[in-house]
C-alpha cells in the first residue's frame, strides 16, 4: 500500500477486512513518524517522561549525599585532622562514584532512545569481556575463547547488569551460585548468565526489565535491564531470560560474525 497498491486488492490478498487494513497502516506511519522526529505519541511519551522524572530524581539523592560529606570534609578538616579528612573523602568519592555512574546510565539511554549509539566494535574474546566480573566467573559450554564481534564497552555493560541481576534478592550464603555459559546457536552466539539455586521472584524478574526498577539495597533509583537491552539490540542482537525451579538463565544473543568472516 506505501508503494500504491490497491488497497482493496492488498486486503484480498491477505484476507482482512480492508477497515482493519487501513488502522494497521495508519498506525505503521504514525509509530514510524513519532520514532523518526523523536516526537512520541500517547502512552509512549507519557511513559518517557514518567522515566525521566524519575531517574532525574534517583540522580538527585547520591549528589545530596556527595554535598553533605563535602561539608563533612570542610569540619573534620579543622575537627578531627587527617584520619578524620581520609574517611569523609573515601565517602564523598563513592558518593560521586554513583553519580557517575548513573549520569552515564543517562547518557547512553538517552543515545539509544534518538538512535544515535554508535557502535566501536572490535573482535574480542568472551574471557575478556567477563574478566573484570566480581568472582571472575569460569567460562563454561564452548568456553572463554570464543570470539565476537562487539562493541567491548558496551557488551561489558550489559553482562555486569546481568551478573548483578543473577545475584539479586535475599538469599542464604552460599544457597545461590552464579555462572556464564556460551553456545553458538546459528546465526547467533548465545552469552548466558546463569542462576543456579533459589529462584528470583516472578514479578521483582519482570520489573527488572523496566526503567523504574528500585535497588532497595542502596536505597536508589536504577534504570533495571532496560539499558541492558537496548545496548544488545544495538547490537542487532536480542535479551531474555528463562527460569524454573533450580535455574534461572539471563541470556543475551548476538550475530554470528565468525560466519561471514574470520577474526585477523
Amino acid at each position: 500500500m506505501l508503494a500504491g497498491d490497491d488497497p482493496d486488492a492488498v486486503a484480498g490478498r491477505w484476507a482482512v477486512e480492508r477497515v482493519l487494513l487501513d488502522r494497521w497502516l495508519s498506525a505503521f506511519v504514525e509509530a514510524g513518524t513519532a520514532q523518526v522526529t523523536h516526537r512520541p505519541v500517547g502512552d509512549v511519551a507519557r511513559y518517557r517522561d514518567r522515566f525521566l522524572s524519575v531517574f532525574m530524581h534517583g540522580l538527585r539523592n547520591p549528589l545530596a549525599v556527595a554535598q553533605m560529606w563535602v561539608g563533612l570534609l570542610h569540619d573534620s578538616a579543622v575537627d578531627r585532622g587527617t584520619e578524620g579528612v581520609v574517611e569523609v573523602a573515601t565517602h564523598l568519592q563513592g558518593a560521586l562514584d554513583e553519580l557517575a555512574d548513573q549520569a552515564r546510565d543517562v547518557e547512553l539511554l538517552t543515545a539509544a532512545m534518538l538512535g544515535r549509539l554508535s557502535l566501536d566494535a572490535t573482535w574480542v574474546t568472551l574471557g575478556e569481556l567477563v574478566a573484570a566480573l566480581s568472582p571472575a566467573p569460569v567460562v563454561g559450554g564452548e568456553g572463554a575463547g570464543v570470539d565476537v564481534l562487539v562493541d567491548p564497552t558496551l557488551l561489558r555493560r550489559v553482562l555486569r547488569d546481568l551478573w548483578v541481576a543473577a545475584g539479586a534478592g535475599p538469599t542464604v550464603p552460599g544457597a545461590v551460585e552464579v555462572c556464564v555459559e556460551v553456545e553458538t546457536v546459528p546465526p547467533w552466539v548465545e552469552v548466558r548468565v546463569v542462576r543456579l539455586g533459589e529462584p528470583l521472584d516472578p514479578v521483582a524478574l519482570q520489573v527488572m526489565f523496566e526503567p523504574f526498577d528500585r535497588d532497595e539495597t542502596h536505597e536508589r533509583v536504577t534504570v533495571g535491564l532496560y539499558l541492558a537491552r537496548a545496548l544488545t539490540v544495538v547490537h542487532g542482537g536480542t535479551i531474555g531470560v528463562e527460569q524454573d525451579d533450580h535455574r534461572t538463565t539471563f541470556h543475551v544473543r548476538i550475530p554470528d560474525a565468525r560466519r561471514a568472516t574470520v577474526p585477523s
